[in-house]
């Protein structure tokens, strides 16, 4: 059976306050979805609804089919979870550590210095694994946590934005990490706020603002449905593209409406029309023999439809 995640009429209220109003969302399947909302919007409200922290005052969740208020156990058992920054001993290595954490999620004895070893691999903190957690860089502290929500090798991953707070060496461990993830047929949310993280490693993404869902769909058509007639692309190339390539050969593609230089070998481009037009615009750069390598969605893409749907809240 497929991995799932699901919220129906899920209301959360602290007081007068409503941080969740009758959201509706269900995502199946092996990919990674980016949770993406302001500040405040009801993202970790939603994820800690989802994993039994908190309580809702109305509807409920489900993963795998199993309610989440009501089989409490069936339902996160094959459930890994970051949310916020939880906090290891100091003074535990992360062979240590991790090995409490797969006794409380009843990983079998014989099985876990396997598991503890698979994990730190995945995290590429295995040169890591005898030192101690105090030692280690925030960054560090972060793959050591993503390990112990995965030693119990869960189908599902729920991360509230994990590269939060870490340096730029750090975002970039914890997105090459979660990238890695992906291919390892799992479901993973993962909350964030940052728009170039949900471009560089989720597949779909969902808005949320002020407790309400605004769109739930793969990247390329959000752009499409909501980012207007143009869209957006960022394309890397194995080699230089001298200007007079772009402008002879690129920018007189049809459907293209400009082409801006992000270094030698990377452009944006800008186009007419929506998966129709970027499907044409890659076999005709394909066709160009440039050695291109790399095709995605544009940041500013998402930036756009991202600031118009929350304006739209004011």
């Amino acid at each position: 059976m497929a991995p799932s995640l699901e919220a129906r009429g899920l209301t959360k209220r602290f007081g007068r306050f409503t941080a969740l109003d009758g959201l509706n969302l269900k995502i199946e399947g092996t990919k990674c979805v980016g949770f993406l909302g302001p500040n405040g919007a009801g993202k970790t409200t939603t994820l800690k609804l989802l994993t039994d922290m908190i309580f809702p005052t109305a509807g409920g969740t489900w993963i795998n089919g199993a309610s989440v208020q009501e089989h409490r156990k069936r339902a996160l058992a094959d459930t890994g979870v970051l949310i916020e920054t939880p906090e290891i001993y100091p003074s535990l290595t992360p062979n240590e550590a991790l090995g409490m954490v797969a006794d409380l999620r009843g990983v079998p004895a014989s099985e876990r210095k396997g598991r503890i070893a698979t994990v730190l691999a995945e995290v590429k903190m295995t040169d890591w694994a005898n030192q101690k957690y105090g030692r280690m860089s925030k960054g560090m502290k972060q793959r050591i946590n993503i390990a112990a929500a995965l030693v119990h090798d869960p189908q599902i991953l729920i991360l509230d934005e994990p590269s939060t707070g870490l340096d730029p060496r750090g975002v970039a461990e914890v997105r090459a990490i979660v990238r890695d993830l992906k291919n390892s047929q799992r479901l993973i949310f993962m909350s964030s706020h940052i728009l170039s993280e949900v471009v560089d490693v989720c597949d779909e993404v969902a808005l949320i603002d002020r407790g309400h869902l605004l769109f739930y769909d793969t990247l390329p058509n959000v752009i499409a449905k909501f980012g207007g007639s143009h869209s957006s692309v960022d394309v890397s190339f194995s080699r230089p593209v001298p200007p007079e390539v772009v402008l002879r050969s690129i920018q007189t593609l049809p459907g293209v409406q400009r082409c801006q230089p992000l270094d030698a070998r990377r452009l944006r481009i800008q186009f007419q029309g929506g998966l129709d037009a970027q499907e044409k615009l890659v076999e005709a750069l394909v066709g160009q023999h440039l050695g291109l390598v790399s095709f995605a969605e544009s940041e500013s893409a998402l930036e756009e439809v991202y600031l118009s749907q929350i304006s739209r809240g004011d």
